[in-house]
């Protein structure tokens, strides 16, 4: 079982990412799995936000908690290059 230290180290690893470039990977369920590009926002004691782009339709926002990337129903890949969306 997760416990407060864990979920905290994966806030503090998140808060250095704050305002990067990001890949998400998040799966929705029966075989489901959504991938979308956005920048890391916010990082909030049980939450964190992902500012999405989502090209005609503008911006949308998304959370998740830390137990979802914990659990794998969430994953982030942070861009090397932060000037690129292009993942290699």
């Amino acid at each position: 079982m997760a416990t407060v230290q864990t979920l905290d180290k994966i806030r503090e690893s998140l808060e250095r990412h704050l305002g990067k470039k990001i890949l998400l990977k998040a799966n929705k369920g029966r075989k489901q799995i959504v991938t979308k590009k956005g920048i890391l926002e916010k990082v909030y004691p049980s939450v964190f936000v992902v500012k999405l782009d989502d090209g005609a339709n503008g911006y949308s926002r998304v959370s998740y908690s830390y137990s979802d990337l914990l659990t794998s129903n969430v994953k982030l890949q942070v861009f090397k290059d932060q000037n690129k969306l292009n993942v290699s």
